[in-house]
């Protein structure tokens, strides 16, 4: 007799102490492999033999830890250690992706807390959509393509726990009352890993830990020359090209075609990578602030060390000449897409060490220095806008906030993905290029673009690229600055 009030689960597992890290991230990844095979062969097993008799489950693995003192904690450091006496815990899904992250915050917990940390299954079910996302052999179908409906005999996706609070700041703590140690849960984590591969056509397992996002083709076309260029040299320590569905360019041959898939995905990703994720990744978020949202929305699940805007924008100052760079030191936000998570009146604050990498960059890339180097970059607010046509607004509008805020150049995305780095504790900056004046009678038209393409969109990537690179030989600890962490933080990062 079919009763879906029982729930089938694999064998309980109690709770282990662990004091190395290593060890607790493998048990992680058994306890993970456990539900999650259990999962796929009984969704098997429900499709081949009909309605199931039970209902099954299994639980995303979690880490616990109790303190009672408020450790020896190093106040250099923006992570590593909780705020205060108590219980914490996180929900982990993907350890094999994320074991290095992993166990470098556990064993940083455990250093400054001096005790162990608890592993075991925890209480949230893992939707049997993310168990079998990474097995090319078992989809998922539509309700109604099965003789029983999905959601009586397997958990799916809950929007009502796959949300942001805590990065939000808006309160969250486990049923148990416990409070969290990492800024997302599994769920939310899951969620993001399967829209990235959606929007990206690219794993997340080939995202590297330094982001470029760009809103024009022609980054995308550089990118792939320098990649190139770069397997070529074997100092370089660059070891594959990828790009979407999978395609990978390696040493063995630079040369090979990188073939557009014959649908694009919405925002096409391309990959630069080395060795321990320390290579590139460079996002053609195309024009807007809903795609910057959405894009820097699912790679913060990754943690990477930064993230970057390289792109194009209107100069908005008679002084301003096409191709010449500004770097923003502030954001004037009238995007609008995170309202509702950031309010506009929270400052966004430029962090030293990106901004010093940047300037640093153009000064190598263009041979310039010191006053010289003002000539062609200019320091200053970038306005963020969503309405692309801002310039036929009557002047008493949008025109002139920009000059009450002293604005220097105006795009669609640099704020919004700014503002969802400092949300999210991923350091950011932006550095965009002059390509257009519409204020003063420069627009950007067909003609009047094209020798611009050719002489800048080469030099701007390879700052960007040169900034990266720079920023990879920073120390974790200096990078990810204390600017970025409220009153109470999670320990990882």
């Amino acid at each position: 007799m079919n009763d879906l009030t029982r729930i089938c689960t694999p064998d309980d597992r109690a709770h282990r102490e662990f004091s190395d890290a290593a060890a607790a991230v493998a048990r992680l990844r058994d306890l993970y492999d456990e539900a999650t095979q259990y999962l796929r062969e009984m969704f098997q097993k429900a499709v081949s033999e009909g309605m199931p008799d039970c209902r099954y489950r299994a639980y995303y693995p979690e880490i616990r830890i109790v303190t009672t003192s408020f450790g020896r904690t190093d106040s250099r450091l923006s992570f590593g250690h909780v705020a205060e006496p108590g219980r914490y815990a996180a929900t982990i899904t993907r350890p094999d992706l994320f074991a290095h992250y992993l166990t470098q915050q556990i064993d940083l917990l455990m250093t400054s807390h001096d005790v162990p940390v608890s592993v075991g299954w925890s209480e949230t079910a893992i939707p049997i959509h993310f168990a079998v996302l990474n097995d090319s052999e078992v989809n998922v179908p539509q309700d109604g393509v099965l003789p029983f409906l999905m959601r009586d005999v397997f958990d799916v996706p809950d929007l009502e726990t796959t949300n942001d609070s805590i990065v939000n700041g808006t309160g969250f703590t486990f049923d148990d009352g416990a409070r969290p140690l990492a800024p997302f849960t599994a769920q939310r984590v899951d969620y993001s890993l399967a829209r990235l591969a959606h929007y990206t056509a690219t794993a997340p397992e080939d995202f590297q830990n330094h982001v470029l996002f760009t809103n024009y083709q022609f980054y995308v076309d550089e990118f792939l020359a320098y990649g190139r260029k770069a397997l070529r040299d074997p100092a370089s320590g660059y070891t594959e090209l990828v790009g979407p569905m999978g395609q990978r360019i390696t040493a063995a041959d630079p040369d090979a075609p990188m073939v557009d898939p014959p649908k694009m995905p919405q925002m096409p990703t391309y990959h630069l990578t080395r060795e321990g994720q320390a290579g590139i990744s460079l996002v053609n978020i195309g024009v807007g602030p809903s795609n910057a949202k959405t894009a820097t929305d699912h790679i913060a699940v990754l943690r990477p060390h930064v993230w970057l805007m390289v792109g194009h924008c209107a100069g908005l100052r008679n002084s301003q000449s096409l191709g010449d760079f500004v770097l923003a030191h502030a954001y004037l936000r009238e995007d609008h897409v995170l309202d509702d998570d950031l309010p506009v009146w929270v400052p966004i604050p430029a962090l030293a060490e990106v901004q010093v990498a940047l300037e640093d960059a153009v000064a190598e890339v263009t041979q310039l220095e010191g006053y010289d180097l003002k000539r062609l970059m200019r320091t200053g607010t970038v306005a963020t806008i969503d309405n692309r046509n801002w310039e036929l607004r009557e002047q008493a509008g949008p025109v002139q906030r920009l000059s009450q805020s002293r604005a220097v150049a105006l795009d669609m995305e640099s704020a919004t993905i700014a503002a969802n780095g400092f949300r999210f504790r991923v350091p950011y900056g932006t550095l965009l290029c002059v390509s257009d004046k519409p204020l003063h009678g420069e627009l950007k038209l067909p003609g009047m673009a094209s020798a611009f393409y050719k002489t800048q969109v080469s030099r701007h990537l390879l700052i960007g690229i040169r900034a990266m690179e720079a920023l990879r030989e920073m120390p974790l600890a200096r990078l990810h600055s204390r600017k970025l962490r409220s009153f109470e933080e999670t320990a990882f990062l």
